[in-house]
């Protein structure tokens, strides 16, 4: 049983209920990303959470705020002999390495913090904790997560963690993110190794390796590269999820200015920190699409559409946003999403672990 948090429009647990977990209760504050969850769970045919929607902050449930009284609806779950499980990814922007770097101290930061307080208080059997590489690899962001895992620790949980890219699971997105797993030690089984490479495609960075192409000409049709795997090209992905027929496929922004730079960048030349150029034969740098982050379609001189973004975030093509929905609440809950192939991989595993 999974009670998601920080569920935004709820790729992290599609994910999980294709591996077989059942969502029955899901938290966000963004009421127009829970409503976009909603819409692509009516239209995909799933059924709703079991404890139902929630729209607020997770620290309402550590200040007794709690009208669904969380901890009666986990206690119960555990009484019927159910194993239940905490997944969420808090907001990243503050240990990400572009993005405020204010760490602990910050806003989000902080709800890392909230986070790991909820389950301690709650004590699930088993938990998820997903962030950026930036609180894996800088040292005074990196100082903070091992004292949050020194805390789970001492609170009765074993420990596993990886630094995972996204294109291990055959996402086609160059995407670092840590994935933190813990269990209850009196569900723990020391013996039974976490195997984190069992569902991977491309383990160990190997996607890197292969002979992809750089840049070519605006306008131009390269060839498809030797020895590449086609599944990790943004083009299989705009294919196979027929992105110009989708729902969302005019959902992208209009510039107001700068429509001639968009015809004189590269096919590839994503090298600046704005506006750069998809290559239709390469894998997309991260779906980051706020601020000044300018992501353009490869051959076609305009931004990326929501249809083309999912795609690139692995969404199977059923899912789509609801026509009142903002462009920027679209863009935002696609970029801060984990993607859908990721998670399937990663919940996988867990299931495997849970089983055994």
């Amino acid at each position: 049983m999974i009670f998601s948090f920080f569920s935004g429009s709820g790729f992290l647990d599609l994910g999980f209920e294709k591996a077989g977990f059942d969502v029955v209760f899901v938290n966000e504050i963004d009421k127009s990303f829970i409503n976009a969850y909603e819409n692509s769970r009516q239209l995909m045919g799933h059924s709703q959470p079991k404890y139902g929607y929630h729209t607020g902050s997770i620290e309402d449930y550590l200040e007794e705020r709690d009208e669904c009284s969380l901890a009666k609806s986990v206690k119960a779950e555990q009484a019927s002999g159910k194993l239940v499980g905490f997944v969420g990814g808090p907001p990243c922007p503050d240990f990400s390495v572009g993005g405020k770097n204010k760490g602990q101290e910050g806003e989000n930061g902080k709800l890392s913090q909230s986070y790991i307080d909820c389950i301690k208080k709650f004590e699930p059997d088993w938990f998820v904790f997903e962030n950026v590489k930036g609180l894996w690899r800088t040292k005074k962001h990196r100082e903070f997560y091992e004292r949050l895992k020194s805390e789970l620790s001492d609170a009765g949980y074993t420990l596993d963690n990886r630094l995972i890219n996204s294109l291990e699971f055959g996402v086609a997105q160059d995407r670092d993110r840590i994935i933190l797993f813990g269990i209850k030690n009196t569900k723990a089984k020391l013996e039974v190794k976490f195997e984190w490479e069992k569902y991977m495609k491309y383990p160990n960075r190997v996607a890197f390796d292969f002979n992809w192409p750089s840049t070519n000409k605006f306008g131009e049709q390269p060839p498809f590269p030797d020895n590449v795997p086609e599944d990790l090209t943004i083009q299989y992905w705009f294919d196979k999820n027929d992105v110009s027929a989708h729902p969302n496929a005019k959902a992208h922004f209009t510039p107001r200015a700068g429509l001639a730079k968009f015809l004189v960048i590269e096919e590839g030349d994503t090298a600046k920190k704005s506006y750069k150029r998809l290559h239709r034969y390469r894998y997309s740098p991260t779906a980051a699409y706020g601020n000044n982050e300018v992501h353009l379609h490869p051959y076609e001189a305009r931004r990326l559409s929501a249809a083309e973004a999912l795609a690139i975030q692995s969404l199977p093509k059923e899912f789509q946003f609801p026509q009142t929905m903002t462009l920027s609440a679209m863009f935002k809950t696609i970029g801060n999403g984990v993607p859908y192939l990721f998670s399937y991989g990663i919940a996988s595993t867990i299931k495997d672990y849970l089983e055994k």
